[in-house]
């Protein structure tokens, strides 16, 4: 939805009936609280029935609780200090089996990525990376572990490989100076979405490079800068960034450049595998086996 939720909920409560306006104040007043209700324990909470809860959702403009539901949850990951989306989460995993519920979240978030992935996009991100000069990454905070990982397979793929790996904004910077239009920029960012992903990003589109952003929406600060959007869900568990679903999305990334690029692959692993081999990289088997 274009306006902020809250903002036009609050706008709209004058219309609402007693039941609905009593919604609205509960989730103004409660959002992050709100966001991990079912209806039944949100009507329950604020002294009204579900389906009274269910209408309220249609009123603001979804087409039914799950999506309001999703809505407060993208409050959440966008307004909310790591302690304050702690305490909200956390609530969910009292008295449950921690593993249960955090690999269930898991497989929603994969599940939900899949459904709503542009193939298109996707396939464009391909190809800018396989016919790029150089391609530059860059991940900030816990997108480190993501664009680390995706430099690493890279590096065997591509010769021109730069991982933007510095606190610094004027190193940042100086490394991208001179990103130009025969460059990819492949910014990787989720809530808090880091700022200076997001100028460098916007850095490497004023300079003509192909932008290609990982992030969880198009609402994301990424968005704005990207010629390739790739969004993956994820979320926070507890005090952990969910990164299952985007690194998922990065391997498919990686399997789909290196089957568009299978020769050059192959004969650089057959290079690598001859490597290892002299200088005994790999643990081996007394067998002979690796």
């Amino acid at each position: 939805m274009e306006k902020d939720l809250l903002t036009q909920i609050g706008q709209m409560t004058p219309h609402f009936s007693k039941g609905q306006r009593l919604i609205a104040r509960y989730i103004m007043e409660h959002f992050d609280k709100a966001a991990f209700m079912t209806a039944s324990k949100l009507g329950m909470t604020v002294g009204v029935s579900e389906s009274t809860v269910v209408r309220f959702a249609s009123e603001v403009g979804f087409e039914g609780y799950p999506e309001l539901q999703r809505a407060l949850q993208e409050l959440i990951r966008n307004k909310l200090t790591t302690v304050q989306r702690m305490d909200a989460t956390s609530a969910q995993l009292v008295d449950s089996n921690v593993l249960d519920k955090v690999l269930g979240k898991e497989i929603e978030h994969i599940r939900r990525t899949m459904e709503e992935s542009d193939r298109t996009a996707f396939a464009a991100a391909v190809d800018s990376i396989c016919y790029a000069r150089t391609i530059y990454i860059i991940g900030i905070r816990s997108s480190m572990a993501l664009a680390t990982f995706l430099s690493f397979y890279f590096n065997h793929i591509f010769p021109s490989v730069r991982l933007i790996n510095t606190t610094s904004r004027a190193e940042m910077f100086e490394q991208i100076m001179r990103i130009n239009s025969e460059d990819v920029f492949i910014g990787i960012s989720f809530p808090r979405y880091s700022k200076r992903t997001v100028q460098a990003s916007q850095y490497a589109r004023t300079n003509g490079a192909r932008v290609i952003a990982i992030t969880d929406s198009n609402k994301s600060p990424l968005a704005q800068a990207a010629d390739h959007l790739l969004l993956a869900r994820g979320d926070m568990v507890s005090f952990v960034d969910s990164l299952v679903a985007p690194l998922a999305l990065i391997n498919a990334l990686i399997v789909a450049v290196g089957m568009k690029k299978r020769d050059e692959v192959a004969h650089t692993y057959e290079r690598l595998e001859r490597i290892w081999d002299e200088y005994e990289v790999y643990e081996k088997r007394e067998d002979g086996q690796s």
